[in-house]
């Protein structure tokens, strides 16, 4: 029973174009009906500038501190010859100028030994 009432109602739906023509088109809604008369929105889109904060060196460098080269300033490696107040360094260790500081560090530690302030000038 329910085999011959379901194939009625699809032969009453598909046989009849104007009973099913308003449930297959959905009615178009155009941007004049909206009240924009052919004037289209504009979308402004603000680009976000991510800035980086500024670096921040040190100067006050301490015996005993552990050195970080992002906080020195003018960081290298530097070579005691090319400089009068600065003696050889002990096995182990090296100079590294911030600034215009010559500090001792201890090459696997990283640990300042002596800074010797004002030797690059």
């Amino acid at each position: 029973m329910k085999k011959f009432i379901f194939a009625a109602l699809a032969a009453s739906v598909a046989l009849s174009p104007i009973a099913a023509a308003p449930a297959l088109a959905a009615p178009q809604q155009h941007q004049n009906d909206r009240g924009y008369h052919g004037q289209q929105r504009k979308v402004v889109v603000k680009k976000v500038v991510k800035r980086t904060p500024a670096r921040t060196y040190r100067s006050n460098w301490r015996k005993g501190e552990r050195f970080d080269y992002h906080q020195a300033r003018n960081y290298r490696q530097i070579d005691y010859r090319q400089y009068r107040k600065l003696k050889a360094p002990p096995r182990g260790y090296r100079y590294v100028q911030s600034g215009n500081d010559a500090v001792l560090v201890g090459v696997t530690s990283g640990i300042i030994a002596a800074v010797i302030a004002g030797a690059l000038n």
